[in-house]
């Protein structure tokens, strides 16, 4: 791959910019209490059929709620038994989500991080499975909002991940071609949309719900964090 020819990076936002375990677990136990509508048997097994270990918090590396978008997640859920329909479970979902943003726990002093690389030129941008509302609070609440050219998520009319749209609705916002684009994330969600899109490098991190073992045969590279990308790309000083 040719590294000196990245010119964007989008990252994923759940598991690659906030600590997917310190933010996602309790409101993992909430989306199932509400899915279950308390009943609290009914939430464990809801959590193990979409992905995650009611007692040790564990995520399954791609599952639905490693990977998925809200309204999978909510077909999920039904689908494993919730008796809440689809579209008002995905509706309080959504909200639940977006309400998360207050209390998540990212992995570096974002608004820094977003800066350096801004002011070394590159166009930056997120592309999440989440919302867009929550996207942007999590932007504000963060203080990197001003260094951000683009932000996806699944109601934002670009499609979902694994496939390619996302990718292309960044390139065509910032005027890139997708082999200048570096993608970023936790799951092979991410790395699959890179493909998808010709992205020029796709980049794993591991502060999410994957392991290396799950995420090195898609990824050029597998990072412990975001912090490693910086000196990963050290010359690229796009004009």
């Amino acid at each position: 791959m040719a590294l000196e020819g990245i010119r964007g990076i989008l990252f994923d936002k759940d598991g690659t910019l906030l600590d997917y375990d310190e933010s996602w677990l309790p409101v993992n136990r909430e989306l199932a209490r509400i899915a279950s509508e308390d009943d609290a048997a009914l939430a464990d097994h809801l959590l193990r059929e979409t992905g995650m270990d009611p007692v040790s918090g564990h995520i399954v590396p791609d599952s639905l709620l490693a990977a998925g978008n809200t309204r999978q997640i909510a077909e999920g859920l039904v689908a494993a038994g919730s008796k809440v329909e689809v579209t008002e479970l995905t509706i309080k979902l959504d909200t639940l989500f977006s309400n998360a943003a207050e209390f998540s726990v990212p992995v570096t002093d974002l608004a820094g991080f977003f800066a350096r690389l801004h002011a070394r030129g590159f166009k930056l941008g997120i592309a999440s499975s989440d919302n867009e509302r929550s996207i942007r609070q999590t932007a504000q609440r963060f203080g990197f909002a001003q260094y951000v050219d683009y932000i996806a998520g699944y109601d934002s009319g670009f499609g979902s991940k694994p496939e390619a749209g996302m990718v292309l609705g960044f390139c065509k916002a910032t005027g890139l071609e997708p082999s200048q684009v570096a993608v970023v994330g936790d799951n092979n969600h991410d790395l699959h949309m890179g493909h998808n899109a010709n992205a020029g490098l796709k980049v794993a991190v591991l502060t999410g719900t994957g392991s290396r073992e799950s995420l090195s045969a898609a990824s050029d590279y597998c990072l412990n964090d975001i912090t490693e990308l910086e000196p990963l790309l050290p010359g690229l000083q796009p004009a």
